[in-house]
């Protein structure tokens, strides 16, 4: 009888126990051609690993095969003697004894993916992912994501938040506009929901503090290098606040976590991008109409958009505050009534703004969040005011009905805090398939 236990434990060494082997110690190692340089009797040989990249040297006196044999994007195991050497990539490097072929592609790519940059454009390299990720800069782009996802995972969840995970087809367009993918189900009309925005409010009166890291949907008409129509959300809710001022203090504490998580545990991979990390100290924060104002004079610029504002006043925005507080990021609070959603709570001392804010980084807006509201005749009544058929989104206003504390949450775009985080200019290349008007491939 043969019995699985479960063990995940590979049977070859990886990068983090190749560097602490002893010198002049026989390795066995795995891993996909990178590149191979071949000089006759002598030869380099780039393995591909799942964390990094490994040198191997092909010594002919030495070596018993052919490097002839060898070819890029071929995987295989290999054994060889470990020596340390600083110049090489971790320090060290293997000298080959034995090579086995695991599998051959059928042909080689026509891209040399162990040049450093690509040297294609966008489209090309989007056309061609499947392939193009294998370069180790492109793949680093994606460690960096996840090192993002788990920063603000693990901030959430040491600050008491649980992790929820909400439907993608919804009776509702949480952010109501034309903007929503339409879905015939089942004859009933559904839609993708563009954010998990009634659900997350939902569960804070189940759990208090929320958060969800999952897909977004929108249906913009527009091709610029700022939107996708499907996106990575990190939205969070939580009740039990005295303003919305707890949502921005939170927003800070994660950013703050996660770009020390990447300068500490992705630094080869921040290395590799040449990304300049964010310090972040406190981050400063200013009223919508003061900020439209403030650029106004300083720029002599005339406020075109009363009521949002416009890509090249986010710039501004940005530019003036890294200057004036040498802060790279900037909350813009107290947007108008007539550009917030009708959950968000109206400022008291002012029913034109809400209490709302997005939060700007080097140059653009990444998040979205605000105080909501939790009366159930105040959320009736903007409703209305916006248009809406209270009817229509029953299910929803039941826990209005029903008692709900003072909450709030925001939405960050992944790609977008990837994108800057990078100084790209089109948050394509931080979308690893990347979903827009004329792309569903691959």
């Amino acid at each position: 009888m043969d019995f699985v236990t479960g063990s995940c434990e590979t049977k070859d060494m990886e990068i983090a126990e190749l560097m602490q082997a002893e010198d002049n110690t026989v390795v066995k190692t795995h891993g996909m051609i990178y590149s191979i340089k071949n000089m006759g009797d002598f030869g380099f040989l780039t393995l591909r690993k799942r964390d990094g990249l490994v040198q191997c040297v092909f010594n002919k006196g030495q070596s018993h095969f052919a490097l002839e044999d060898l070819g890029v994007e071929m995987s295989i195991q290999a054994e060889g003697t470990l020596k340390k050497d600083e110049r090489a990539p971790g320090g060290f490097e293997i000298h080959l004894l034995e090579v086995n072929i695991l599998t051959k592609p059928k042909e080689a790519p026509a891209i040399n993916l162990s040049k450093r940059k690509l040297g294609m454009s966008l489209e090309t390299n989007i056309a061609q992912r499947p392939i193009t990720l294998r370069n180790n800069r492109e793949r680093a782009v994606f460690k960096i994501q996840e090192g993002i996802i788990r920063g603000f995972r693990d901030y959430f969840i040491k600050n008491g938040f649980t992790e929820i995970n909400t439907p993608k087809i919804v009776a509702n367009g949480a952010e109501g506009g034309a903007n929503i993918f339409k879905l015939d189900y089942f004859g009933k009309k559904a839609y993708l929901a563009q954010s998990p925005q009634f659900y997350k409010q939902m569960l804070v009166g189940v759990f208090e503090r929320v958060f969800e890291i999952s897909h977004v949907f929108r249906a913009e008409k527009h091709n610029t290098a700022r939107h996708l129509n499907e996106y990575m959300g990190i939205d969070m809710e939580m009740g039990f606040i005295d303003s919305f001022v707890d949502l921005m203090e939170v927003e800070t504490g994660a950013l703050k976590y996660t770009m020390e998580l990447l300068k500490t545990e992705y630094a080869q991979e921040v290395k590799i991008l040449n990304i300049p990390i964010p310090e972040i100290d406190k981050i400063p924060s200013v009223r919508f109409k003061d900020a439209k104002e403030m650029i106004a004079e300083q720029y002599n610029r005339k406020i075109k958009d009363p009521y949002d504002l416009e890509p090249e006043e986010e710039q501004l925005i940005s530019k003036l505050f890294a200057e004036k507080y040498n802060s790279e990021f900037v909350f813009v609070t107290h947007y108008p009534v007539k550009k917030r959603p009708f959950y968000a709570m109206d400022d008291p001392e002012d029913n034109k703004y809400t209490l709302s804010f997005d939060l700007l980084f080097r140059g653009m807006e990444i998040t979205t969040g605000g105080q909501r509201i939790d009366d159930y005749d105040t959320q009736v009544e903007k409703m209305k005011s916006k248009g809406l058929d209270p009817a229509d989104f029953e299910s929803y206003l039941m826990i209005h009905k029903h008692g709900m504390p003072p909450h709030g949450g925001w939405g960050i775009g992944l790609e977008r805090l990837c994108m800057k985080l990078m100084n790209e200019s089109n948050v394509r290349v931080a979308s690893m398939f990347p979903r827009d008007m004329s792309r569903l491939e691959p």
